[in-house]
């Protein structure tokens, strides 16, 4: 199955959260998935990338030709590396080639695509599954803003079963592979 997986092109300081992103790309290459990601060699983009490669797994990354043209930024050994000219494009591709969705800790940009494929599960696009790795409970604040936001009736109750969170690596790939 194609697992596309949203995390930051930093590294964060947490050693949790290279160790938890580094193991579900060791579980994408193990379990004979193909990684479809943002095509960074940088950052938490870069860990999940070679991990998988390392486990016998396949890379399909995507970026933008402006990000590849920054030295030293692009997976230039991912299996198929697409450069597109917007990131819009590449997000476009980047969903229609996923069978499911892991959301890893992350930035803005990961917080942006993760609301995009929610909210476009919430209006009936897709049925495609979202996880969630909560590591160290990193979206614990977003989570609960998401519950304020239910209470406050801007987000109607089912909107929150349009994705999962899971404490672990394994948890959030196995969900995602029985729920594909």
């Amino acid at each position: 199955m194609r697992l596309c997986v949203y995390c930051a092109s930093s590294t964060p300081p947490s050693p949790s959260y290279v160790h938890a992103t580094q193991h579900v790309g060791t579980l994408i290459g193990q379990r004979g998935h193909t990684l479809v990601y943002g095509g960074g060699d940088v950052g938490l983009m870069g860990v999940v990338a070679r991990a998988a490669h390392e486990a016998g797994g396949t890379v399909f990354g995507v970026i933008p030709a402006a990000l590849r043209d920054i030295e030293g930024v692009a997976y230039e050994v991912a299996d198929d590396l697409v450069v597109t000219q917007t990131m819009q494009e590449r997000k476009a591709l980047m969903y229609n080639l996923a069978d499911a969705f892991l959301v890893l800790p992350g930035g803005f940009g990961t917080l942006e695509e993760f609301m995009e494929v929610l909210t476009l599960r919430n209006l009936g696009y897709h049925q495609k599954p979202i996880v969630v790795l909560n590591t160290d409970g990193v979206y614990d604040p977003l989570l609960a803003f998401f519950e304020g936001l239910q209470e406050q009736g801007m987000v109607r109750p089912h909107a929150r079963a349009g994705f999962h969170v899971a404490a672990t690596p394994e948890a959030a790939v196995a969900h995602a592979e029985t729920r594909a």
